[in-house]
């Protein structure tokens, strides 16, 4: 087997690890690390949690026999980093750790590493490599990425309707378009993003609790937008997790969302899992301020109803598959 495709092996575990941290610590980016020795894995780690030990310094910490580090090659999805935080500098645990061989998969755009961790681990005579599936590495990170080149978080846009385009029926206030399965999906995303967003219509319709209550997982931050507070008897108000209204004036969100999303930037709200409803998603695509948009197209018809969001003209297909019953689309922007 080739060095070349050992490489690309070995970082597709380290992929596999970093998932793990999923919704655990951002605004940190996912990063997975392994340790190989003579093509074979003596340590491995993951940046499990916020504030604690990145996965370079759990993957070290798992190698038995230390003798083994200046024979052995670390692969990591994304570049050391250089500077002292809630951690130290992981680049400086390698040079310390006289590592043979460091695998990279994507630089960081982050200001305060940008090149300096590789810069690092050159300068102490470690062989480098910059780039090994670095398009998957840029797919697991693209949260972070995006949350640091737009200044806003990375936004998706969420809904369910029926085969002939619509989210709910004239006459009924709460009605489930999706099956089973695909609630239980949208729990499972609502575990892997920093906050979820409704509009305040939406809350009072359906009186919806926004929680991740059918899988386990962490709450994310539950976001109202509304004109008009919300009486707070409504589910979304209970203990469950931290809620909060963004208040705009009527008839004005077009222009209150770029403040709005500029001040999540400022918090560190690095992703938003937009649900609803028709309204408030049709104004996130209207402003172009969407990165993904998951639609669940139910097998029956409405015949009449509330109307779903029209997709945006530069919505291309990316993804396409079956769960319960219903057909689930994912679009991106179209690159221009």
């Amino acid at each position: 087997m080739s060095s070349l495709l050992s490489d690309e092996i070995f970082m597709q575990r380290a992929i596999e690890l970093a998932r793990l941290g999923t919704g655990f610590v951002a605004p940190n980016p996912r990063v997975g690390c392994v340790v190989v020795h003579n093509g074979k894995i003596i340590g491995e780690g993951w940046h499990r949690q916020y504030g604690q030990a990145h996965a370079e310094v759990n993957a070290i910490a798992a190698v038995q026999n230390k003798d083994l580090l200046p024979e052995s090659t670390v692969y990591v999805t994304l570049e050391p980093c250089a500077h002292y935080g809630k951690t130290p500098p992981c680049s400086l645990l390698l040079v310390q750790s006289r590592v043979k061989r460091v695998v990279i998969g994507t630089p960081d755009p982050f200001a305060l590493v940008a090149g300096k961790g590789l810069a690092q681990l050159k300068e102490a005579g470690i062989e480098t490599r910059v780039g090994v599936l670095e398009a998957a590495c840029v797919q697991l990170n693209r949260r972070f990425f995006t949350f640091l080149a737009e200044k806003r978080p990375y936004i998706i846009l969420k809904w369910a309707q029926s085969a002939d385009g619509f989210m709910a029926p004239a006459k009924q206030q709460s009605y489930w378009i999706s099956s089973s399965e695909s609630r239980l999906l949208t729990h499972r995303w609502r575990a892997s993003e920093a906050a979820i967003l409704v509009g305040g219509k939406t809350v009072i319709a359906d009186d919806p609790e926004l929680t991740t209550r059918l899988v386990t997982g962490p709450n994310p931050l539950r976001l109202v937008l509304t004109n008009a507070p919300i009486p707070n008897h409504y589910r979304i108000f209970n203990e469950k997790a931290a809620t909060e209204q963004l208040f705009y004036n009527a008839g004005q969100l077009s222009i209150y969302l770029p403040k709005i999303l500029a001040n999540l930037y400022e918090r560190n709200v690095q992703s938003i899992l937009v649900e609803g409803g028709a309204a408030t998603l049709q104004a996130f695509i209207d402003g172009g301020w969407w990165d993904e948009i998951r639609l669940f197209t139910a097998p029956h018809e409405l015949g009449e109803g509330l109307k779903a969001p029209e997709l945006p003209a530069n919505a291309e297909l990316s993804k396409e598959e079956i769960i319960g019953g219903d057909t689930l689309s994912r679009f991106i922007p179209k690159k221009s």
